[in-house]
């Protein structure tokens, strides 16, 4: 529900540093069991605010937050935005497991069935030194449901089906069974298939190349191995089919070819926790994703695959908590034509020590305080030329870095209704290894050739925040600003075609107002979110200076995109127990930026083009019904009035200067019905 949106957003995303022990418990109870740095702007979205969406994609999932987007309408091609920075810059988990790099930086890199999900935990901005890897952006948890989430009681054995039907426009179908094998271990076991033809516009025109088939099977065994230990193995392997187009986060003009493609994934996970004593709280995951993308004008064919693990011991104190461990992962990525040997391939891997610590000063003061060291290694182990074949230099290219981040944070209750909050963190990202399809951009080698890539540093942040908190009977409201400064940004294609550099300095600031209010049976929300974006370029990285860049999701793909100024109202009410209603209205204000300006260079166009992203307003309804205990029927209408537009979070709208670049429209409205029956 909304109020579970943001109200469990501050209060309920707890740092895997601060857990409640099982054993002596009474003497750790004065530390706030809630991240400090970076936690001024975390979201939690639940299983059932899921649900009530019947959420099909990841536009669905954060429907409700105005700091999260979701750009490109397209399935396939759907990226994550958290003020205004695209997900590669985040630390994204699943069970633990990191979801890294891009097979093709014209598709997104996260795939989830949302009816899987226990939970999402979305931290904006780097944050503590718990986060992991490169999170010069922040962080998205995402949480599996196992046996135990779907277990009543006093059951041993379950299952459920549910049939979905989209009006814009397909069908979902989905099973899962689950089950006690003994007392201490259960299994669950889930598969769906969806079947989407083409969407809609809000104009009632057909959006081509959004048609897809996608498989999804699930296997979590998870219990106790004792009294005091915990382990789950799960797999999951995914496959969606359709035909798209050559960049599928365009839009696709009437008549334009469209090629089959195919997406795949399979991820293994594996999780271990041992609850010994109040010094010894052992946490361990594993696991191993490979993925593959097959399509595109030329049927190239692009694989990554991912491994790591993080281990992390915390033990408490009467007013401390301390966590700290190591974390690896290891990519490798190779591509070249499907019927072809392989032309390109590139490895990266990280290695992180870090530790963090929460100190009860007295019952008003919490301090956070952290450190962290990554080693980054990176190779381009084969590089041929794209037409020729031949080596682009005379041995392959590589980089190793290391970088040292802390970060400090407090908390003080002000009063008993009124908290305030600072934070200061910094994170660092090193050369990673670069989506499939376009691999052949390259660090400069020799000395035959301009010594760039040679020079190419880590990006890292440093990321301020602070929040003041009222919290008072049913009234919860929070007011944040923040600024974030990413240096020595890594991006290609400025000095000559392909190569990396740093090209400058990235600034995401702005503010965030969110209010809760729980009105006899109603839950009202309101969320604001007001972010600039820009880039300062490094001085010579342009024929002409620019002081800043708005940043847009064409000309500065993988890095980020403007959004104008974002308002969410919900409003959730509670017939009686066994049916609900509610409704979302998001408003985005609208927006225009000056752009182009490395076309402007390249002599494509003969000036800067302002950009225009016009205003949108979308409403969304929705009911459940527990028609009986084992049976329940959700309605949901999405973009209820048939609003017409492309999201801020999507590619713009070029067409004045190139006709093809643009982005895809949003689907119009959707009446989703879904049944399920629990057996």
């Amino acid at each position: 529900m909304k109020k579970s949106v943001f109200i469990g957003a501050v209060c309920a995303l707890s740092s895997t540093a601060v857990h409640a022990q099982a054993t002596n418990v009474e003497d750790t109870q004065d530390i706030e069991r809630v991240s400090i740095v970076g936690a001024s702007t975390n979201l939690s979205v639940t299983a059932e605010d899921i649900e009530q969406f019947q959420a099909n994609d990841l536009a669905d999932i954060f429907r409700e937050s105005p700091s999260v987007s979701v750009g490109g309408s397209v399935g396939v091609a759907q990226k994550i935005f958290v003020r205004g920075l695209e997900d590669a810059y985040l630390n994204i988990t699943v069970d633990g497991a990191q979801q890294t790099s891009t097979l093709f930086h014209h598709i997104g890199r996260v795939t989830l069935d949302p009816d899987l999900l226990k939970q999402i935990d979305v931290q904006a901005g780097a944050g503590e030194a718990t986060s992991g890897p490169g999170a010069i952006g922040g962080a998205i948890r995402f949480k599996t449901k196992d046996a135990s989430d779907l277990l009543r009681d006093d059951e041993r054995f379950g299952g459920r089906v549910k049939a979905s039907y989209f009006s814009n426009d397909g069908t979902r179908y989905s099973g899962s069974v689950y089950g006690k094998l003994n007392e201490d271990w259960g299994v669950l076991g889930y598969y769906s298939t969806s079947d989407r033809d083409n969407m809609e516009d809000g104009d009632g025109n057909e959006i081509y190349g959004t048609a897809a088939d996608q498989d999804l099977l699930f296997v979590k065994a998870s219990g106790n191995l004792s009294e005091n230990q915990y382990a789950s193995l799960s797999y999951e392997k995914r496959d969606e089919e359709g035909e798209f187009s050559a960049r599928p986060n365009w839009v696709v003009l009437e008549g334009a070819a469209l090629y089959p493609s195919e997406a795949e994934r399979d991820t293994l996970v594996a999780n271990y926790r041992l609850d010994y004593s109040a010094m010894v709280y052992l946490e361990a995951t594993a696991y191993n994703t490979s993925s593959s993308f097959r399509g595109g004008r030329f049927d190239w064919l692009a694989n990554i695959d991912t491994y790591g693990f993080d281990i992390r011991n915390t033990s408490e104190t009467t007013n401390h908590v301390f966590t700290y461990g190591v974390d690896y992962r290891n990519d490798e990525v190779e591509s070249g034509p499907a019927e072809g040997a392989v032309e390109n391939a590139e490895e990266g891997s990280v290695l992180g020590v870090y530790a963090q610590a929460h100190s009860a000063i007295n019952p008003e003061l919490t301090l956070s305080y952290g450190v962290r060291f990554d080693d980054y290694d990176f190779q381009q182990d084969i590089l041929l030329d794209e037409y020729y074949g031949d080596p682009v230099t005379d041995e392959p290219s590589g980089l190793n870095d290391s970088e040292v981040s802390m970060n400090v944070g407090l908390t003080y209750q002000l009063s008993k209704a009124w908290k305030l909050a600072l934070g200061y963190a910094e994170a660092a990202r090193g050369k990673e290894i670069g989506d499939g399809f376009t691999i052949d951009e390259y660090l400069y080698d020799g000395s035959d050739v301009p010594v760039v890539g040679n020079n190419v540093v880590p990006e890292t942040v440093a990321n301020i925040e602070g929040a003041i908190e009222y919290q008072a009977d049913d009234l919860h409201a929070r007011f944040t600003v923040f600024e974030s400064t990413i240096d020595d940004v890594i991006f290609s294609g400025f000095e000559g075609d392909s190569v990396y550099n740093n090209i400058g300095d990235l600034e995401s600031s702005g503010f965030e107002f969110d209010i809760a209010y729980a009105l006899g049976d109603a839950n009202i929300f309101f969320g604001y979110s007001s972010v600039d974006t820009e880039l300062s370029p490094r001085a010579d990285l342009y024929n002409v200076e620019y002081d800043t860049i708005d940043l847009n999701g064409y000309e500065f793909v993988g890095l980020g995109n403007s959004r104008g100024d974002t308002w969410v109202l919900g409003v959730d009410y509670d017939i009686n127990t066994d049916l609900n209603v509610g409704i979302n209205i998001t408003r985005v204000n609208s927006l225009t930026i000056e752009t182009l300006h490395q076309a402007l260079q390249n002599g494509w166009t003969d000036s800067l083009y302002d950009l225009n992203k016009p205003s949108y307003t979308t409403v969304d309804v929705y009911g459940q019904w527990f028609v009986s205990n084992n049976f329940k029927v959700n309605l949901a209408v999405t973009n209820l009035f048939d609003e017409a537009y492309i999201d801020h979070s999507s590619v713009g709208d070029y067409s004045e200067v190139f006709g093809s670049v643009i982005g895809p429209k949003e689907a119009g409205r959707d009446i989703r019905v879904s049944v399920s029956y629990d057996f």
